[in-house]
């Protein structure tokens, strides 16, 4: 078989590609809710333990060309993985990285993301900026507008563990 014709028969996913940003306020100091964002102990809790999630694998190196991935299922799904690797790391400022999410062992997203950290009153302001190509239906489970949700429902449980080491 030529290459023309092996292609011709594979099937492609549709792709969408978006940014969204989620700023929000937290009543910490920067320097609390970055630990709470390079503490392997922590970030465990708040971005990969959750009630209905099956963890099978989590590894974290939180150091500029580290890695953290995890292999996880809900319920009885079928198994998920992230596989991110830091980009720059500024200490209580910034987190750049990359990250890569397979459901059921097809490409779901790949994104870039920036999480930048500022003083406001009260607190801290977290901005976080994804930029990503995502794999499938774009109004599907894996579609942007559903990956947004989630990660704000993710910044709600980093308030939760930012709230619990207070």
């Amino acid at each position: 078989m030529n290459a023309a014709a092996a292609s011709a028969t594979v099937e492609v996913p549709q792709t969408a590609h978006a940014t969204f940003v989620v700023d929000r306020v937290y009543p910490h100091p920067a320097s609390r809710v970055f630990f709470a964002m390079s503490d392997e102990a922590s970030t465990r809790r708040w971005r990969v333990e959750g009630e209905g999630f099956e963890i099978f694998e989590h590894v974290f190196d939180f150091r500029v060309g580290g890695e953290e991935t995890s292999r996880f299922r809900f319920g009885d799904g079928p198994e998920m993985t992230t596989s991110a690797q830091y980009q720059v790391i500024i200490p209580d400022r910034r987190i750049v990285f990359a990250y890569r999410m397979t459901f059921a062992g097809e490409p779901m997203s790949v994104c870039l993301v920036t999480v930048d950290l500022t003083p406001a009153p009260g607190g801290t302001r977290m901005s976080y900026t994804e930029q990503g190509v995502y794999f499938g239906d774009p109004d599907g489970p894996g579609g942007p507008a559903n990956r947004e949700e989630g990660t704000r429902q993710l910044l709600e449980s980093l308030a939760a563990e930012l709230a619990r080491g207070a």
